[in-house]
């Protein structure tokens, strides 16, 4: 990982740093990584991590930069690609029934499970992701207002309710996984979600 020419000092690539320090966050939350094992697996040493991050929670936030743009892309996908609120909901929790379980990576959400025990101190780093997934179930909801506006849903459907549904079950699905449970596990809890919204 660790690369450079002779005369211009050691350098390394960013984005496969940044993966490896994913993993570590994503495995080991916010709190539960320590620097050295953050160093370890990025291949570097702590001052090249300040030099290039700042800090240890820059360095948080660009790996959930990271990984907003690689393992859970399939969020923001789903979101530009759905024309429909009722369709996203149906998409969203299918497709995290496929990605949150997995033999190779942590499993779960990182927005969801990096930062759920944080201590004080720490406290506005959990507020930050706690903003993200509440700017999510935003952003479901006015999907879902426009389909009630264009009669899809029915007149009297309170879709931000709708939408924090969804959510808590996207975040339960999540940590179901960190659990043990298997793509079908979570497609049968997917599959109730989606018939509870009448989807």
């Amino acid at each position: 990982m660790v690369s450079g020419k002779a005369g211009q000092g050691r350098k390394f690539n960013i984005d496969e740093a940044l993966e490896s320090a994913t993993l570590v966050f994503w495995d080991s939350g916010y709190e539960g990584a320590s620097l050295a094992e953050l160093t370890k697996a990025m291949g570097i040493n702590p001052p090249s991590l300040y030099k290039a991050f700042g800090s240890k929670e820059h360095l948080f936030f660009s790996v959930v930069d990271h990984y907003n743009a690689t393992h859970g892309s399939f969020m923001s996908v789903a979101f530009d690609e759905e024309d429909t609120g009722i369709g996203l909901m149906r998409r969203l929790l299918i497709e995290a029934a496929a990605h949150y379980p997995s033999s190779t990576f942590p499993g779960g959400c990182l927005v969801i499970s990096s930062a759920v025990a944080v201590t004080a101190a720490n406290r506005h780093v959990a507020d930050r992701l706690s903003k993200m997934r509440n700017d999510n179930i935003l952003a479901m909801a006015e999907t879902l207002t426009r389909d009630r506006d264009a009669g899809i849903i029915a007149h009297d459907t309170d879709t931000h309710a709708m939408a924090a549904f969804v959510g808590a079950t996207l975040q339960g699905m999540s940590q179901q996984a960190r659990d043990g449970a298997t793509e079908d596990d979570l497609l049968r809890i997917a599959h109730y979600a989606i018939s509870a919204i009448g989807a």
